[in-house]
């Protein structure tokens, strides 16, 4: 995600490059028009159900004043003021039937629930701003606190995904969040995430080579230098470490999306180091990565549909963990921190960059500016000197016309397909071939009769040195040069590698 990074199945295909691309399609960015009755919240008059819960419609402003419209699902019969929680979306839009089957788990479980529908004003696939999610996760923990039949002492917040990186950071800046669940929560970048989430679904669709490493090395790195992954630096790692509240941080046994083992190495290690005793690790078995039945993290098990996709049925175990863990914090026993033994990963994340100096954003940037125009500059140079009438012998006309044109299509063509690649989730229906996408493939093809090419031509115009023709000779050279540092770039990008 995400990056982008990702949530469920149903936003899959949307996301990337937040986690992402320019590439994505925009939300719908239409402000609610509901005004709440004073800037706490608005509440319509709760509805019993036959479920043995009761939902009321609440509206409260968000971090920067904003509407928010949510649903607190509380049981009809309680005892007393009882725990709160708060739940915190996955990235997209999120609106909160997304959430319905967590609300109502915690709430039969007597944990007072609010669900909200995520805001849209000021949120996209192009902006993503964590702190303002955070304010209005914040938001939500004060409506919450002030509902009648809740301690507001016992109020905490659930993360999931996207939502494992904004409910820490809100439970970070305020003593009112009582305890911290997360599920799916990432422990990396959400670059490094998304990049990771990319991976391991193309090795899915049986990609393998070279491509994997070019989506998380240089084509993430140029993306996230772009500015075209809103938010991909964000580092967790300073945020757990000022965490001081009660965690629960699980994991589905099958999570696709953030790299589990490493994600709870990251939480072990870091709220250790910062002295916090109550942290619990735990891995859902038979779940995804939103906690729901799965065979492998690909494929949600029943539950209901939300846009035409099954959501996964919560997976055995799941929710019971998360009510029985709160009701031990709010009864003052928070548990002792215990790790459970992590699943396996068959993916390892990682960085970007790798610290190159080759690899630097502006170099690349350099190079590629220079194949674009000496490619491109061939034909267009010898275009315009025919029309003023300017014709020359040029040698090794034939060799430098191809490399020119395939040069100009590899390059242009690797970087639409790597950012296209961000933008789909990896899902561009490429037929795999050899372990390749085909398009990959015929980039790679292109890539080695560039090499080619550019020898043929540098030959060629050695031989035919003598020929005079000034201008057709240094147009040559051009493109030769251009040949030439194209190929250490396209070893680096993958193209000239297996």
């Amino acid at each position: 995600m995400l990056l982008s990074f990702k949530s469920r199945r149903v936003r899959a295909a949307g996301w990337a490059i937040g986690l992402l691309v320019p590439s994505s399609l925009a939300l719908a960015l239409a402000p609610s028009p509901v005004t709440p009755t004073h800037a706490a919240y608005a509440a319509a008059a709760p509805r019993a159900a036959r479920d043995g819960l009761t939902r009321t419609d609440v509206s409260f402003r968000g971090g920067d004043g904003l509407v928010l419209h949510g649903t607190v699902v509380a049981p009809s019969r309680t005892t007393g003021r009882v725990p709160g929680i708060v739940l915190v979306g996955g990235s997209g839009p999120g609106p909160r039937q997304e959430y319905a089957q967590e609300a109502e788990a915690f709430a039969r479980g007597g944990v007072v629930t609010l669900v909200y529908d995520k805001r849209t004003v000021g949120y996209s696939k192009m902006h993503r701003d964590f702190s303002l999610l955070a304010a209005d996760a914040l938001a939500g923990v004060r409506t919450l606190r002030a509902r009648p039949g809740v301690d507001p002492a016992k109020v905490g917040l659930w993360g999931f995904s996207e939502g494992g990186w904004v409910a820490p950071l809100a439970a970070s800046r305020s003593s009112d969040v009582a305890y911290l669940i997360t599920i799916g929560g990432p422990g990396r970048t959400p670059l490094r995430t998304q990049t990771w989430y990319l991976a391991v679904h193309l090795r899915h669709d049986h990609v393998s080579g070279s491509l994997l490493d070019t989506i998380m090395g240089p084509a993430a790195h140029l993306v996230d230098g772009a500015g075209l992954f809103p938010e991909g630096g964000h580092d967790p790692v300073p945020v757990l470490q000022r965490l001081r509240q009660p965690v629960l941080a699980l994991w589905g046994e099958h999570d696709t999306q953030v790299p589990p083992r490493e994600s709870a190495q990251v939480f072990e290690r870091v709220l250790a180091r910062a002295g916090n005793d109550h942290v619990t690790i735990r891995f859902v078995a038979g779940a995804g990565h939103n906690g729901h039945r799965t065979n492998d993290g690909f494929e949600n098990l029943g539950g209901p549909l939300l846009g035409g996709h099954p959501l996964g049925a919560l997976a055995p175990g799941y929710a019971d963990t998360m009510t029985s863990w709160i009701h031990q914090v709010a009864a003052g026993h928070p548990p002792l921190s215990s790790t459970a033994a992590p699943p396996r990963q068959a993916v390892t994340s990682r960085a970007a960059s790798n610290g190159a100096w080759y690899g630097a954003n502006g170099l690349q940037w350099a190079a590629i500016a220079l194949f674009l125009l000496a490619f491109a500059g061939y034909p267009v140079t010898g275009i315009v000197r025919r029309t003023l009438g300017r014709t020359a012998a040029v040698p090794a006309r034939r060799p430098a016309r191809l490399l020119a044109a395939t040069g100009l299509v590899t390059v242009a063509g690797t970087l639409l397909y790597t950012v296209a690649v961000f933008a789909t989730s990896g899902r561009l229906g490429d037929p795999v071939l050899v372990g390749r996408p085909l398009s990959w493939l015929i980039l790679q093809l292109l890539a080695v009769i560039v090499a080619v090419t550019t020898g043929v031509t540098a030959v060629s115009a050695w031989r035919n040195r003598r020929t005079p023709a000034a201008g057709g000779r240094v147009r040559v050279a051009v493109v030769v040069t251009a040949g030439t540092i194209f190929i250490p770039w396209a070893v680096y990008w993958g193209l000239l590698a297996w």
